[in-house]
């Protein structure tokens, strides 16, 4: 049977009727509505309006729409491709065209940049002082093709934003009449996105044109977590050439991701070597004193007085990231207001007993030598044995080195828990430390394997 071009096939109505029930509305306006049917010797062919959409549709939505084609049409299969069907002629005269008078359109121009974010008040240790050299150095000398683009990679919550938005301040601070940009990637995705949905419907928008103006005639790109870009060929294209625009006419752009570029699955090469091109850098979970220092500056901010025991104990305990040990010290502040109390370490453990308790419900020995023996590939088993063997001994220390860092067991307790002495275990932690620092591969385990037992 082949349909009517005036309207939908009726497998399509009911395809869509029932992913209505299963797919956000968004998804369905934004992914499927678009889509153009037809049905033809057993097959549904369907056809998007650009590429953007039959990327998105094929990644998440193809395989259940053909079952639902099998299922509700009894067709044979489903087909999708770039294109339109044809349309019948009209017998009324279109609208006239309004004429063009030769004036772009300008939407007035927003940084989206936080003040609150700046050099002065970021907290700078051992783990971060290269991100925030890097950041420093991009705001005082943008555009400068050695410092082009500075990307900051990590972990969450350690700071990579903070250093990006307080980059950009810094830039607008030496020329307020720089148009500094700070989005999000899903922000850009989004951004773009829209402009090829309004191109489509309206063919004279002209909206993917003022897209592209609006990122290729700033001073200064920052984006944040550009691995947002994964798994979208289209953005990470235009993306690629909003870049290389900047680039060529020496404007700074400012990146961050969770990870390093070659980490980062489904990201174009050719993207992935620009990102890396520049000044890369990572910034690592901060070390017991720049936890203690973060406590004592966001305590300063709030004007509320903390306890050393209580500043030692939350540096120790809130290992992973500094949003979480922010979150902490709000938790005990607002408790405190409201309650009218002191903040004492007995106050403290009460506050955030539920916060330690899940911390240790995750991070315990056993999990890290379960995802340490994954990570390297090892059985557990292997990875508690007495072989000396090098690969497996260095997986071992790492493991031990890990229990150290993210638990708060004794050298003994650990110790006891892979069958050495406490003597091993510190051995471990001092060969891993110096490891962290002279070899890159070791490092990167560890920031790896830091990632996966804390978030």
């Amino acid at each position: 049977m082949t349909s009517s071009l005036s309207a939908p096939p009726d497998t399509w109505v009911a395809c869509l009727e029932r992913l209505s029930s299963e797919v956000p509305a968004e998804a369905l306006h934004s992914w499927l509505k678009p889509l153009q049917a037809r049905v033809q010797g057993g097959v549904l062919h369907l056809f998007a309006p650009n590429t953007f959409v039959l990327e998105e549709v094929r990644e998440h939505h193809l395989d259940r729409i053909r079952e639902l084609a099998i299922h509700l049409g009894g067709l044979e299969s489903v087909e999708l491709k770039i294109g339109s069907l044809a349309v019948p002629s009209q017998t009324h005269t279109p609208a006239p065209t309004p004429p063009v008078t030769g004036k772009t359109i300008e939407e007035p121009f927003e940084s989206h940049l936080d003040n609150y974010f700046t050099f002065d008040n970021f907290v700078e240790g051992r783990s971060n002082s290269m991100a925030r050299a890097a950041a420093l150095l991009a705001a005082q000398n943008p555009g400068n093709r050695q410092n082009n683009p500075v990307l900051l990679f990590g972990g969450t919550g350690l700071g990579k934003t903070h250093l990006m938005v307080a980059a950009g301040n810094l830039i607008r601070q030496n020329n307020p009449k720089a148009r500094v940009l700070y989005l999000r990637a899903d922000d850009f995705f989004n951004r773009f996105f829209r402009a090829l949905q309004e191109d489509y419907t309206n063919k004279n928008s002209l909206a993917r044109d003022r897209f592209k103006r609006s990122f290729t005639k700033v001073d200064a790109l920052l984006i944040d977590d550009v691995h947002l870009l994964a798994e979208k060929p289209s953005t990470q294209e235009e993306f690629f050439h909003t870049f290389n625009t900047l680039f060529d006419n020496k404007r700074q752009i400012i990146l961050t991701s969770d990870r390093y570029p070659r980490e980062i699955d489904k990201l174009e090469p050719r993207l992935r070597s620009r990102m890396s091109n520049g000044l890369a850098v990572a910034i690592d979970p901060p070390d017991f004193e720049t936890r203690a220092q973060i406590v004592l500056a966001k305590a300063r901010e709030r004007n509320t007085s903390i306890p050393e025991d209580v500043v030692m104990m939350l540096a120790k305990r809130m290992q992973s990231n500094v949003r979480e040990l922010e979150g902490a010290l709000n938790s005990l502040v607002a408790r405190a207001n409201l309650m009218g109390q002191a903040i004492t370490m007995e106050f403290a453990n009460d506050t955030l007993r539920d916060l330690f308790r899940s911390q240790q419900a995750v991070i315990n020995i056993p999990n890290i030598q379960k995802v340490v023996a994954d990570h390297y590939s090892l059985q557990l088993r292997v990875l508690l044995s007495d072989t000396r063997k090098r690969t497996i001994a260095r997986a071992r220390q790492m493991a031990m080195a890990l229990a150290r860092e993210l638990t708060d067991r004794s050298l003994p307790e650990i110790g006891e828990a892979f069958g050495r002495d406490h003597s091993t275990v510190m051995n471990a932690c001092k060969v891993i430390t110096h490891l962290r620092e002279t070899d890159a591969a070791v490092h990167e385990d560890w920031e790896k394997l830091t990632r996966k037992l804390t978030e």
